[in-house]
């Protein structure tokens, strides 16, 4: 059904494009295929000479743009690189070179959005680190995948893959993450069009659901508590485009490696006041490893209506996805294949539909307002093929029946014994969810004077109200070759480790926010503001109950302030300063898995709901940034450097139990991230460059206890009663003693970027990027003992030629000198898998414990764009 809508909706916006008036395609003000000059790189300081009165909400230019009329060669418009996203304003000037390229001057001011649903304000007065793309930067290197877009240029951005498919990878910047799987400390609020899209069960990102071809801009915005929860590292906001901002259509189709196939469509159509966009993306990929196949379809779909006081727009998203996911596989394993794969089927189905309002109204000639309605729906399915933990017959009186590890007959769905056969057993982990969340926020900017000075003052609240039908059981199944799991259709019960679980669980927040930015002088600008949040989490037991120990309700609050300075010396300098705060109320998957005493299975079987602290961020964080350009206007370097501190408190981990095949959640006290930035981009009339550095010192800030028992080496500390498994006296228990200053997990310190994209001709475009990051400590190694991760160099090649105005063929290489790298590390246990040896014919040795998820080796696709 979900697809049927997508697929209409598109093809509705293609139908309407095709009418008269059309034009050639308006994406940010290019046309046609032609290729696009040098991108405007990070514009870190640009002069401005007073706050907006009216912000646009969605990006839209302020007065409506002139019909375009048919050219032999549209005139390009550079793109934005990194950091502020030019304002809508006049055209800008050019200058013809003998080749046909233009130099573009940048725009006389750069801003970004100081909340969820507008009120920009110029980069040079923003108290703190921004970066920024815009939609010609995000498809520089023709990647449809947001996440690989992002890492190639942002500062202190990249990707680890906990799931073994490219289209559900993390983002992490400066160590926090922003991920698609239940269990990762969520540090990263990220907003589509104003709406929260950190999903309700696990504060989770589905970053597959948005339409690459659709996306305007995304901004990566640090030390603004107006963006609420989750926002402890920053807030990651996401414009999408309209028919205000784009008219015309294009299709492009891409094949390639590992049996990508691809079709992506958009169009947009403006007629007087109203506008009609809408895009369409169906992507199949086989995948490198073994059943890592994907299949995506996402859509989206927006109209728009404008007058000379007013603005709104009805938007659409959906998706329809099923993704393979082989997750970390023993190193011992990758060194025969890089391709397999340690325990199948591992699969993610996900569908997801959000409606939304949103709008704007210029009561006077100072005060706008503001806001942003929505109802999304999601649904995720999860098969997850796992070991079974040394099940056997019972023995005794029941005699030839099958018993778990610790002696437990096992039982069938109708509470019927199951009969011990001489397979090898393993289990097919089956979790499901269906959410429902719907939201409102309001907001008013205020822009009048202030004892005569510049002032920018914006307040707002939202509330957000979300259900969540949670349910986990597991399949026996019995084990084959290449670590298969042949389920049985037999729902495993009789047992604490194996009975189903369902719940429900009701999500309510609300905020209200303020900020407020007063120009002292004409250079010097401040900036305060906070935010209140509110969070009630109630967990609800509607199953067996003998699980009613899931019945809770938890309740966080907090008022989280912020203040900043900047100063502007001069076009060429820009120095910000400021200190905010931002906490995360636990999810409902952490307060049900967070009792070290009673462990869950997996994170998906719940157990318990005690009580966890909330997370709360102290971010300190100063910089300089600017732009030079030469007296003739035909170069321009921007560049930026900053330095940023931001203390945890009550941090939240996840922690293998000392029951072998259980984890759990903790609070565990203060870590510290913090470090160095440093980006620098140059262009001229045909080339574009840039480079960037970060160093990330993230170490735990206190002393703690990890149990870690799949370890290769032997135990630090006592296992007491509060780090799981109740003070368990088995030889393999081994717990970690973690000590101020030990390196977090899964975080690289060092980070380096560089690229360049060059026109050897008007019409051929050749660019590369090179993303290289040092070593990072395995997941459960938190007392840094093992030999780390290693560190990677990648490099990615893409060209493209305009074979006419409206027809440009390209290609992309990743991974070009084909290096065999990996970017997340755990452990797993050895014994455990010994056990299946009948089945596999594999034996590992015992003395490596450590698995890993491998990168994607050497990969080439090509395409053809049509644009009109």
């Amino acid at each position: 059904m979900t697809r049927r809508i997508l697929t209409s909706a598109a093809m509705a916006a293609l139908l309407a494009a095709s009418g008269t008036n059309s034009g050639y395609a308006q994406d940010a003000g290019g046309t046609g295929t032609g290729q696009t000059p040098p991108p405007a790189p990070a514009q870190t300081q640009t002069p401005a000479q007073k706050l907006p009165e009216v912000e646009v909400i969605q990006g839209q230019q302020k007065t409506p743009p002139k019909p375009v009329k048919k050219a032999s060669k549209p005139k390009p418009k550079p793109a934005t690189a990194v950091a502020a996203t030019p304002a809508p304003v006049a055209p800008q000037s050019s200058e013809a070179t003998a080749e046909g390229l233009q130099f573009a001057a940048p725009p006389e001011s750069s801003t970004v959005k100081m909340s969820p649903v507008g009120g920009t304000l110029p980069v040079d007065k923003v108290p703190g680190s921004v970066y920024q793309m815009d939609s010609a930067a995000l498809k520089r290197g023709d990647q449809v995948i947001l996440q690989d877009a992002l890492v190639s240029q942002i500062p202190g951005l990249i990707v680890n893959d906990l799931q073994g498919n490219q289209f559900q990878t993390n983002i992490q910047f400066r160590g926090f993450e922003a991920s698609p799987v239940n269990g990762v400390p969520q540090g990263l609020a990220v907003y589509q069009n104003g709406v929260r899209i950190n999903e309700l069960f696990g504060d989770i990102v589905n970053w597959d659901f948005l339409p690459s071809n659709a996306i305007n801009n995304v901004a990566v915005v640090v030390g603004n508590p107006v963006f609420g929860l989750n926002a402890l590292g920053g807030a990651v906001v996401i414009d999408m485009k309209d028919g205000f901002n784009y008219q015309g259509w294009d299709v492009d189709t891409m094949f390639g490696s590992y049996g990508r196939k691809q079709v992506s469509t958009e169009a947009g159509y403006r007629s007087g006041n109203w506008a009609a966009y809408g895009a369409f993306e169906a992507i199949d990929d086989d995948g490198f490893r073994d059943f890592s196949d994907a299949e995506v379809r996402r859509g989206y779909f927006d109209v728009g209506v404008k007058g000379d006081n007013a603005e709104f727009h009805f938007n659409f998203t959906g998706a329809d996805n099923h993704v393979g996911v082989t997750a970390a596989a023993p190193t011992q394993l990758l060194d025969i294949d890089r391709s397999l794969t340690f325990t199948s089927p591992q699969t993610t189905d996900n569908t997801m539909q959000m409606y939304s309002v949103n709008g704007k109204v210029r009561a006077t000639d100072t005060l706008t307002l503001s806001g942003v309605t929505y109802y999304r729906h999601f649904n995720q399915k999860h098969l997850d093929g796992n070991l079974f933990d040394d099940p056997g017959d019972c023995g005794g009186a029941e005699a030839g029946t099958l018993c778990s590890g610790d002696d437990q007959v096992l039982n069938a769905a109708n509470n019927s014994p199951i009969p011990f056969t001489d397979n090898v057993y393993g289990s097919i982990d089956q979790t499901s969810q269906n959410a429902d969340t719907a939201g409102l926020t309001l907001q008013a900017q205020e822009n009048a004077k202030l004892f005569g000075h510049t002032n920018q003052f914006i307040v707002g609240v939202s509330y957000d109200h979300g259900h969540v039908a949670y349910t986990a059981k597991s399949e026996l199944g019995f084990m084959e070759p290449k670590f298969v799991v042949d389920g049985q259709g037999i729902i495993l019960t009789g047992t604490e480790d194996f009975n189903p679980r369902s719940l429900t669980t009701t999500n309510d927040y609300f905020g209200a926010y303020f900020t407020n930015t007063f120009d002292i002088t004409d250079q010097l600008a401040l900036t305060v503001g906070g935010r209140y949040n509110f969070a009630r989490i109630e967990i609800e037991n509607t199953g067996s109950p003998e699980n009613d120990e899931l019945n809770g309700v938890n309740k966080y609050n907090r008022f989280n302030p912020s203040a900043g300075l900047t100063y502007k010396f001069s076009p060429s300098l820009n120095w910000y300063g400021g200190y905010s705060e931002a906490n995360r109320a636990p999810t409902a998957a952490e307060l049900a898995c967070a009792d070290p005493n009673n462990p869950c299975l997996i994170e998906s079987f719940l157990t318990a709901d005690p009580h966890l602290k909330q997370v709360v961020s102290h971010t300190w964080e100063t910089g300089f940034r600017g732009t030079i350009k030469n007296w003739q206007q035909k170069s321009q370097w921007d560049w930026g450097v900053g330095l940023f501190r931001t203390l945890n408190t009550d941090d939240i981990f996840d922690a293998a139990s000392t029951d072998i095949g259980h984890g759990y959640f903790q609070n565990v006290g203060k870590t510290l991230r913090q470090g160095v930035e440093a980006n620098v981009a140059y262009r001229t009339e045909r080339l574009f460059a840039y480079a960037n550095y970060t160093y990330t010192d993230a170490t735990f800030d206190s002393d703690a206890i990890f149990p870690s028992p799949n370890h290769p080496g032997a135990g630090t500390a006592e296992c007491g009663d509060d780090d799981g498994g109740g003070g368990d006296d088995d030889d393999d228990v081994k717990c970690y003693a973690v000590h101020k200053g030990d390196r977090l997990p899964g975080i690289p310190a060092h980070t380096f970027k560089a690229g360049f994209d060059y026109w050897l001709t008007s019409k051929w475009k050749l660019g590369a990027d090179l993303v290289a990051a040092s070593n990072q400590i395995f997941f459960g190694d938190e007392a840094n003992l093992d030999k780390p991760l290693g560190g990677y160099a990648k490099v990615n090649l893409h060209t493209s030629y305009d074979v006419t105005d409206h027809v440009q063929i390209y290609g992309l290489f990743e991974n070009l000198f084909d290096k065999d790298y990996s970017i997340y590390g755990t452990y797993f246990s050895v014994d455990d898998a010994n056990a299946l040896t009948p089945a596999t014919g594999v034996h590992f040795n015992e003395d490596n414990s450590r698995t890993v998820v491998p990168a994607i080796p050497f990969a080439a696709y090509g395409g053809v764009k049509v644009k009109f």
